[in-house]
C-alpha cells in the first residue's frame, strides 16, 4: 500500500492544485519512484490511499497496467481518517490474512523492498524500517535495539532513529480500529510496542522525507543527475 491521502499542507503553493505524491521530481511523478522500483522487484498489486485531489492520482496512474502492476485505489474524505485509519480502511483491498507492506508517498527511498516478504518474525505484529536521524528531525521517534523496536527513546539516546514512513504490517494489527474511523499510526505502534511486537532493522542508504519546496527541489537536482 502506498500512502497518498495527505493534504501536503507545508508544500503549499504547489499542493494548492497538484497531489504531493504527483510534484514532479528527477524528470517523474514521486509516486513513481515506488511504483518502478515495486514493479522491478516481483511485485504486481498495490492499492494507494487518497484524499486531496484523488481523482488526479487515479487519472495519473490509472490501473497499473503500464509498470505490469494492478492498482486499486481506496478514497478517503478529504484528509479524515489519518495514516492507521486510511490503512484499516483499505483492508478490504489488502487483505485480512497475509502481511503487507506500506510505504509513506512522500518520501524517496532505496530500501530493498523484497526484504518485506521474510521482515516479520513470528509473533510480531509490525516491523519497521527506521534510518538515522535528519537534520530536520534530530530527535528521532524510536529506539532500536537487537531488532526490537521500543517507544522509549530517552535512556539510550544513541539507539534512537527516526521512522522511515516504511513498514510491514498483519492485518491483526489494525484490528481495533474501525474502518472510516480516524486514527493515527504512532499511538497504534507503541502499544504494540508495549507488548513485545514491533521488529526493525536501521536503514543506511538513501532516505529522504520530502516535506518541502526546498527538500523537493534538492531531491530532483539529485534525481536529475543519474
Amino acid at each position: 500500500m502506498i500512502l497518498a491521502a495527505g493534504r501536503g499542507e507545508r508544500m503549499r503553493p504547489l499542493t494548492d492544485h497538484t497531489p504531493k505524491p504527483l510534484l514532479p521530481v528527477g524528470g517523474k511523478p514521486l509516486i513513481v519512484w515506488h511504483l518502478e522500483r515495486l514493479a522491478r522487484t516481483g511485485w504486481r498489486e498495490v492499492v494507494i490511499n487518497h484524499a486531496h485531489l484523488g481523482a488526479q492520482i487515479e487519472a495519473a496512474l490509472g490501473d497499473g497496467a503500464r509498470w505490469g502492476l494492478s492498482i486499486r485505489y481506496s478514497a478517503e474524505p478529504e484528509g479524515a481518517l489519518e495514516t492507521a485509519g486510511g490503512i484499516a480502511n483499505a483492508l478490504p483491498l489488502l487483505g485480512n490474512d497475509e502481511p503487507f507492506l506500506v510505504l509513506n508517498g512522500d518520501i524517496y527511498c532505496d530500501w530493498d523492498v523484497t526484504r518485506a516478504a521474510h521482515a516479520l518474525r513470528p509473533g510480531d505484529l509490525a516491523h519497521l524500517v527506521l534510518v538515522p536521524n535528519p537534520q530536520h528531525h534530530p530527535q528521532g521517534d524510536f529506539s532500536l535495539m537487537e531488532g526490537q523496536v521500543h517507544a522509549e527513546v530517552g535512556a539510550a539516546a544513541d539507539c534512537v532513529y527516526t521512522f522511515s514512513g516504511i513498514g510491514i504490517y498483519r492485518p491483526q494489527f489494525f484490528a481495533g480500529i474501525e474502518r472510516g474511523r480516524p486514527a493515527k499510526l504512532a499511538p497504534v505502534l507503541r502499544a504494540a510496542m508495549v507488548a513485545g511486537h514491533v521488529s526493525g532493522e536501521l536503514h543506511r542508504g538513501r532516505w529522504t522525507d520530502v516535506g518541502t519546496p526546498q527538500r523537493l527541489a534538492e531531491l530532483d537536482v539529485e534525481l536529475g543527475s543519474l
